[in-house]
């Protein structure tokens, strides 16, 4: 009997140092794939829609750019320059939202509003010949054409600007969004992407390094907020959002890495995130006008 308790000890041990199940430190990522997904910096790219995504731990060409990090319960994104996806120049492990999951057509408009939230860490980048470090994009909302919209001008696919670019650049956090080139232009001329411009882009006066921060971006209609850290934000609300209002949207979250030197490379972890588009965002209340004398 005593010999029977040492062996089903020795058989417990060893499942539960090798599972884990026992084991404190094991943690797993809490983030829902289920309306996302990836596109990998191999192949013509190689995307991974729903439901395949959701056993991305199990899938061997997904397993060196998109894993678990079991030590601190976060999801790795790793990107090197490599296979790019149409329009661009840069290769990217990226989750491109899905509203229905495995399609691409169903998108969202400022008018009906979104939420993006997440916390992050850039932990490991690749420096240039300068010394300075290379910068990637953490997050993004995308435009989209609908099928009418690109008929109508002409266009061969349904691809508009990303209204919001989100970097992780030289430890500080980068806001670049769009602006109209002629505040003139009608419908028709500010769906083709000539029609749009960079802004001078911001920066967030919190240096994050390799440490993890949290982004929150707020979507309504004519209005895009990003906040940093939930203390730092940086409100877009003009003329220029409000004629995007005319676009469909997606957001993206992951490692868009912004190099094409065959050296570089990109670690980036996610802990958490939340996408939602039940409520919309609060907006200030408008000022009372003052009472003149009688």
């Amino acid at each position: 009997m005593k010999a029977l308790s040492v062996i089903l000890f020795l058989v417990n041990f060893s499942f539960t140092h090798v599972h884990g199940q026992s084991n404190e430190n094991y943690q797993l990522p809490n983030i829902d794939l289920s309306h996302w997904k990836v596109t990998l910096p191999i192949g013509k790219p190689l995307e991974v829609s729903p439901p395949e995504i959701l056993d991305y731990a199990n899938n061997e060409l997904l397993k060196p750019y998109m894993y678990n990090d079991s030590t601190d319960g976060s999801l790795v994104f790793f990107a090197t320059p490599g296979a790019t996806t149409r329009n661009t120049k840069y290769s990217r492990c990226e989750l491109r939202e899905q509203m229905k999951p495995g399609e691409n057509s169903v998108n969202w408009t400022f008018e009906q509003g979104g939420r993006l939230k997440g916390t992050l860490a850039v932990v490991d980048i690749s420096k240039q010949s300068n010394g300075k470090f290379d910068r990637t994009i953490v997050m993004q909302i995308h435009g989209r054409l609908t099928n009418e919209q690109r008929e109508f001008i002409g266009q061969k696919d349904n691809n508009a600007p990303p209204i919001l670019k989100i970097y992780w650049d030289k430890g500080y956090i980068r806001v670049k969004t769009k602006v109209l080139k002629d505040l003139t232009a009608d419908d028709k001329q500010i769906l083709s992407k000539e029609a749009w411009g960079d802004d001078p882009g911001y920066n967030f006066p919190l240096k994050v390094g390799n440490d993890p921060f949290t982004l929150e971006v707020l979507v309504s209609q004519g209005r895009m907020e990003v906040i940093l850290n939930e203390k730092y934000a940086k409100v877009y609300q003009n003329v220029h959002m409000r004629r995007w209002g005319i676009f469909e949207n997606y957001f993206k979250a992951g490692n868009y890495l912004q190099s094409k030197d065959p050296a570089a490379f990109a670690k980036v972890k996610y802990y958490n995130l939340e996408v939602d588009h039940s409520a919309q965002p609060p907006t200030k209340p408008k000022k009372k006008e003052k009472k003149g004398k009688n």
